[in-house]
Formats: structure tokens, C-alpha cells, sequence
């Protein structure tokens, strides 16, 4: 398997498309590209869906010039954005790469389960027999849709390289239906995206400091800070212990649990702060005691978007 750092970085904000706000430029994602490379993070997560495009050309205008050995790229055909043709497929993935101006990615994933599983069957016609195979994953499918896309691409004489899901101390469905432990056999390395769950473990928002009023995230998590501050004091006991911010014992509990977390960067210091994480090995029974107190407070985190994993 291609060697992966232990932390991806996501673009999906690069995007500009109003998830996250609009205000960020080239100019001043620049920086958090050059720190990432500095410390070998170097796994880009992108999508042509994050701002059609936009976060794509944002990371191909920093990678351009590079050795096309020091980084990695990792990208999506997203089903709601193909073109109605047949060969949408490769229209879309040859599209990305023109974009880019690359001439292969190295991971490349069916984004969602919309049109499954047409579309993983897309793209193994699409890799069969080619020389340059990048990894192929799948993002957002249950046991029962990935177990369908591994046999789909063995088919054709590929595998499933990589999962990509929701994955958090408060949202382990992914855990508890059995896919860590399927990707675990099957040699599959599994992605864990909003570990952090969109600043929610980051130790920054309480009762008294809440999200933001009048965004999707707050929506979803004001509700629960009272819980959430009893997580967030055993991050925070944590933190002390390594020396390290809150945020980044999430993180490095993604990581302990075998998975590769994508966290999005959109400061510096979010990056810096990855540096950190990665660098951070908790023991068993500190994972154990994270897990048994997330449970306790029995959090339903499962996003609009989303649905249960068993």
C-alpha cells in the first residue's frame, strides 16, 4: 500500500462554497500549504464538489512545480455532480486531472452511496487494466456497501483500498457495525473525517461560549455542550498530560484506534496543531476511559447528511 502520513489534510473549505464561509483566499491558504509540506504532511483531501472546482484549482495552483513524488492528492467523483452521460465517469476524473494538471491522483473515492452501486462499477470499468491504479475508496457507505463495492472491484481485477466515514469519540458507528474490523481484514486503510466534530471536541465551546448562532453546526451541537463539557474536561485532563491543546487528543485517539484522520486546515495553526497530534500515543486504557465517558453520555451525532452505519 502507498505510504500514507498519519494525518490527511482536507480542502473541503478551500472551496469557498459557503460551508465553512467565503473569505479565504490563495493568498492566504499559501502558508498552511508550505507549514504542511515543511512538517511531511503532504495527503491533500479534495473534491471537484467543494466549490465546483475551486478547491482544486486553489491546491493544484500550490502544488504546481513540485516534485510530483512529495505529495499526495486524494479526490472525488462526486455522484450528484456527473454530467448525464455515459461516460460521465471518465469525464469527470480526466476533467479533475486537466484541472489539476496532474496525470493521476493517488487515492480516488465514490463520495457517497447516490446512483450505488452504478457507480463503483463506473469506475472499475474506468481503472481496469490501466498501469497507474491509484488507490480506490469509498466514502459515506455502510458494511453491507462497502462489502458490494470490495466485490464489484475484484471483479474487475481491483481492490478497495481505502473507507472514508464519519468518525468520532461521539459518532463510532463505523466501529460498532463492523467496518474497522472489516477493513482491518481486508487490508482497506480507513479514513476518519469531523474526528473533531466540527470544533465541538476542540475544547473552544461551552455552555457559556457557545457555537455561533445561526450555522448548521450550531444547530446540531449547542444543544448537547452540557454533555459535551464532561468530554471535553477529560480532552482537557489529557491535553495536560502531553502538553498539548484539547483538540488534539481527539485526534491522536483517531490515530491510536488505527484509522487516518482528514482534518481541515484553514489556519496555520490548524496545522501545526496536526503536527502535534500526530506525534501524541495514547496508551489503551487512556483510550478506553475517553471511550467509556463519550458513551456514558449517550450523544447522537449523526449529521443530516448521514445515516446509521449498521
Amino acid at each position: 500500500m502507498t505510504s500514507l502520513p498519519k494525518i490527511a489534510l482536507g480542502a473541503w473549505a478551500w472551496g469557498n462554497d459557503g460551508t465553512f464561509g467565503n473569505n479565504l483566499s490563495a493568498e492566504s491558504l499559501k502558508p498552511i500549504f508550505d507549514t504542511a509540506m515543511e512538517h511531511g504532511l503532504n495527503l491533500w483531501d479534495t473534491a471537484y464538489a467543494y466549490g465546483m472546482g475551486t478547491s482544486e484549482k486553489v491546491l493544484a495552483g500550490f502544488l504546481k512545480g513540485l516534485p510530483r513524488d512529495s505529495y499526495l492528492v486524494s479526490d472525488k467523483f462526486t455522484p450528484q455532480c456527473e454530467n448525464g452521460k455515459p461516460t460521465a465517469m471518465a469525464d469527470m476524473i480526466e476533467m479533475q486531472l486537466e484541472l489539476m494538471d496532474l496525470d493521476r491522483f493517488d487515492i480516488y473515492w465514490i463520495h457517497n452511496v447516490w446512483g450505488a452501486p452504478k457507480w463503483t462499477e463506473e469506475l472499475a470499468k474506468y481503472f481496469e487494466g490501466k498501469d497507474q491504479v491509484p488507490l480506490l475508496g469509498v466514502s459515506n457507505h455502510n458494511l453491507a456497501e462497502i462489502r458490494q463495492a470490495d466485490e464489484i472491484l475484484k471483479a474487475h481485477g481491483l481492490k478497495l483500498s481505502a473507507v472514508q466515514n464519519h468518525y468520532s469519540l461521539i459518532n463510532r458507528s463505523s466501529e460498532d457495525s463492523g467496518i474497522l474490523d472489516y477493513c482491518r481484514e481486508n487490508g482497506i486503510r480507513f479514513f476518519a473525517y469531523m474526528v473533531l466534530e466540527q470544533g465541538a471536541l476542540s475544547g473552544k465551546y461551552d455552555t457559556a461560549h457557545p457555537m455561533p448562532a445561526g450555522s448548521d453546526r450550531a444547530a446540531a451541537y449547542n444543544p448537547m455542550l452540557d454533555k459535551l463539557e464532561v468530554l471535553n474536561a477529560e480532552l482537557a485532563k489529557l491535553a495536560s498530560k502531553y502538553q498539548v491543546g484539547p483538540a488534539q487528543i481527539p485526534v491522536a485517539w483517531a490515530i491510536a484506534k488505527g484509522t487516518l484522520p482528514i482534518i481541515g486546515v484553514t489556519k496555520t495553526a490548524h496545522v501545526e496543531d496536526a503536527v502535534k497530534a500526530a506525534n501524541v500515543t495514547l496508551t489503551a486504557e487512556e483510550t478506553a476511559e475517553l471511550e467509556r465517558v463519550a458513551d456514558s453520555l449517550q450523544i447522537n451525532a449523526i449529521r443530516y447528511w448521514e445515516k446509521e452505519m449498521k
